[in-house]
């Protein structure tokens, strides 16, 4: 049995959970995300949700715990919500935002304008003597860890001096320069 699979999921107070012919649906004060799913049942008993999976055929366990992991996080995102940093480490590079649009100066000939999706809030925090930091929150994990993927592939950071757009507390591999 899938250790994270065979885990029930609690339903917190304000989070409603319905299972209707292969799709869960779940509501909370932030929003509603739905998901499909297949070869695993879900069932809701006494405010948890329960993922089984009716073989032990390969594709079952490998979506059992998939399946919980993703309940998991919508449940999560809908009551309480996820954050991600990103910081701008660089001379020159700088963050600003208007409305849903984050304007990124990377370095590059021209800014970059991208516009994010209504379902995140954009927030640009620039203080002087600190590095600009992109603060972004919603309550979908999988549309956040996309959006913020993309921002980073901007301007990965580089090994030798560490610049790039890297997470806040992100710890990267350094390499010594040349030696003389």
């Amino acid at each position: 049995m899938s250790r994270i699979g065979k885990n029930p999921v609690a339903i917190p107070a304000g989070v409603t959970v319905e299972v209707a012919e292969g799709v869960v649906t779940v509501k909370g004060k932030l929003g509603q995300l739905t998901q499909e799913f297949s070869d695993v049942t879900v069932k809701i008993e006494e405010g948890q949700v329960i993922v089984e999976r009716s073989s032990d055929h390969k594709d079952q366990r490998a979506k059992h715990g998939l399946y919980r992991s993703l309940i998991n996080n919508m449940i999560i995102g809908v009551s309480t919500g996820f954050t991600k940093e990103l910081e701008l480490v660089g001379v020159g590079y700088r963050a600003s935002n208007q409305g849903q649009k984050l304007d990124l100066a990377l370095g590059f000939s021209h800014n970059i304008v991208l516009e994010v999706a209504p379902e995140v809030t954009l927030e640009t925090i620039s203080e002087k003597g600190k590095n600009p930091i992109v603060k972004l929150t919603s309550y979908d994990k999988q549309l956040l860890g996309a959006i913020t993927a993309k921002i980073r592939n901007f301007r990965r950071p580089e090994p030798y001096k560490g610049k790039g757009i890297k997470f806040v507390g992100e710890v990267l591999r350094r390499k010594a320069g040349k030696s003389a």
